[in-house]
């Protein structure tokens, strides 16, 4: 175990390659990344947010852990539902870890069930950790496994879980996240655009783990694949204060209404690539989480919102696009709230 997760609430199947690889800053990341290397062979330089940014992600997380409750409550219920007494919750990494740990315990506080909790490796375009896959299932009946995200963006997850899990056609690829405006996930708590606070933030929300990272001269063939500990960030560490902020209304969340997307969120995101003349689509990133990513860790080109004065579900990017000087256009959003695209090598 490496980073600050509490052992009795996940296993981490992650290499520790703290010190093996130098963080690279976004703009270096994003031109080697747009000329064919693959995004999980660096690490990047983590954003150290300013106190006007870290005032909106509190604020953030004020007004929407109760919403945040309520989908963990629900998309429990779905997995109890399914799985019965006994559970392994997958979460992939580094997002889904602090979901699945919510998840857990929202499991072990309302259910009579038996609920562990592995964290692994998932990348788009490679695959899952394979090791990982079959560390579990030596000790897991396949039927027990649920994996579990946060949120959906365009469904390029699932579809690489689907994918992936082929290779293990006993156990089920569909994805539990809390929010899936995109409508791909087998189980959801609502189908809202809506910002879980924790993708406002990377490591210091995230037990103070990298991203994770695949490259053979450092992961071997018998390893899991990697991830770094930040043990410098130690006194900015949030993780927990996130978790329990959450947890605490466990008992009060609101009920949620059955919600409903309005298209696939895939279909809207080639609409967005027309009307933008953008030919790659995995530079364009849907959702109030993914478009906060494209803030904190890549080079944004603009943000797309449904509006300019969506303070309560919008405050913290606008902080953000401020900080950055990032454009931000309005666009008539369906499934979305907001929308991150990425600036073309050609255009930085």
């Amino acid at each position: 175990m490496f980073g600050t997760y509490k052992p009795e609430d996940v296993t981490i199947l992650l290499k520790d390659i703290t010190g093996l690889v130098e963080p690279l800053p976004a703009s270096v990341r994003e031109k080697q990344i747009q000329s064919g290397r693959h995004y999980c062979e660096m690490l990047p330089l983590e954003y150290e947010p300013t106190e006007k940014y870290l005032q909106a992600y509190f604020d953030a997380l004020n007004r929407y852990a109760k919403i945040t409750a309520a989908a963990v409550k629900k998309v429990s219920e779905k997995i109890f539902a399914d799985k019965y007494r006994k559970i392994a919750l997958v979460s992939l990494a580094r997002a889904g870890t602090p979901i699945g740990i919510l998840i857990k315990h929202c499991l072990q506080k309302n259910f009579p069930c038996e609920v562990a909790h592995y964290t692994i490796s998932i990348i788009r375009g490679v695959g899952i950790d394979e090791n990982a896959v079959k560390f579990i299932l030596s000790r897991h009946n396949p039927t027990e496994i649920q994996f579990v995200d946060g949120w959906t963006g365009k469904g390029a997850i699932q579809r690489e879980l689907s994918t992936a899990m082929k290779n293990f056609p006993e156990i089920d690829a569909g994805l539990a996240v809390l929010s899936d405006p995109a409508g791909v996930a087998s189980k959801c708590g609502t189908h809202e655009d809506f910002l879980i606070a924790s993708s406002c933030l990377n490591s210091t929300v995230s037990g103070l783990l990298s991203r994770t990272f695949l490259r053979r001269d450092i992961i071997g063939e018998n390893d899991f694949h990697g991830a770094a500990f930040y043990r410098e960030l130690a006194d900015k560490d949030l993780t927990y204060q996130f978790i329990d902020a959450i947890e605490k209304h466990f008992d009060d969340a609101p009920e949620l209404k059955n919600s409903v997307v309005a298209n696939s969120g895939l279909v809207e995101v080639k609409k967005i690539a027309a009307d933008f003349k953008i030919d790659d689509i995995n530079l364009i990133k849907p959702g109030i989480g993914e478009a906060t990513r494209v803030l904190l860790r890549r080079v944004p080109w603009k943000i797309l919102v449904h509006a300019l004065d969506d303070e309560a579900h919008l405050g913290h990017l606008y902080q953000l696009a401020r900080e950055k000087s990032v454009p931000l256009e309005i666009y008539p959003l369906k499934n979305y709230r907001a929308c991150g695209l990425i600036q073309k090598l050609g255009d930085a």
